[in-house]
């Protein structure tokens, strides 16, 4: 509390872009490189992430310095034709944008069709409205801290659905050797998060 902050709202590729899958755009480091460019420019001296969003690589001279405590890290079935993805008609469609979710979509119900779905949850929501899906699948955190748990109709399994590595959790990036910032970032650190999304990243 004894801290004073200024907030540097930065808009990213990864939110411009909203025409093509992610995996044709550049990957995750589309949702970082501004910030990233600006932390190391020195405009600011914090950035705060989503895990998921985070490239394998950070940029030399940065590095993931907090976590705060995970939430949720499963994912949400949200429907219109049916409440889960196992009660979908045949060749109903399901939004996505998400590769892995894609995938996951295509072993659970090969008979489902797979459409892009990029925007943000709101947007999303909306093309659900419009009937440009059946249903789409969204992080559960990212839902619960917006207050719209009660869009959600279904959580899928981590067994049967497991989530991207570090989904649901916040990360807090800075430059290497800036003690004030560790110092001041320490009083926050979830270590049990940081444990586990340590982990995670490896496999990446």
């Amino acid at each position: 509390p004894e801290e004073a902050f200024e907030i540097a709202a930065i808009s990213t590729s990864g939110d411009r872009i909203q025409d093509r899958p992610l995996s044709e755009a550049g990957g995750k480091g589309l949702f970082t490189k501004e910030i990233e460019e600006a932390m190391l420019a020195g405009r600011i001296d914090i950035a705060v992430h989503s895990s998921k969003d985070m490239p394998t690589v950070l940029p030399e001279g940065l590095e993931l310095c907090a976590f705060l405590p995970r939430e949720d890290a499963r994912d949400a079935f949200i429907g219109r034709a049916a409440k889960t993805i196992a009660e979908l008609p045949r060749g109903a469609r399901v939004g996505s944008s998400s590769l892995r979710r894609q995938a996951l979509i295509r072993r659970m119900r090969p008979d489902l069709e797979v459409v892009m779905f990029r925007g943000n949850v709101q947007t999303r929501l909306r093309k659900l409205d419009e009937g440009v899906a059946n249903g789409t699948i969204l992080a559960y955190a990212g839902l619960k801290r917006l207050g719209l748990e009660h869009v959600v109709t279904d959580l899928m399994s981590l067994e049967k659905f497991p989530p991207a590595p570090g989904q649901g959790a916040i990360c807090i990036e800075s430059r290497i050797g800036d003690a004030e910032v560790e110092r001041m970032l320490a009083a926050i650190h979830d270590a049990p998060t940081g444990q586990a999304l340590a982990c995670e990243r490896a496999f990446l």
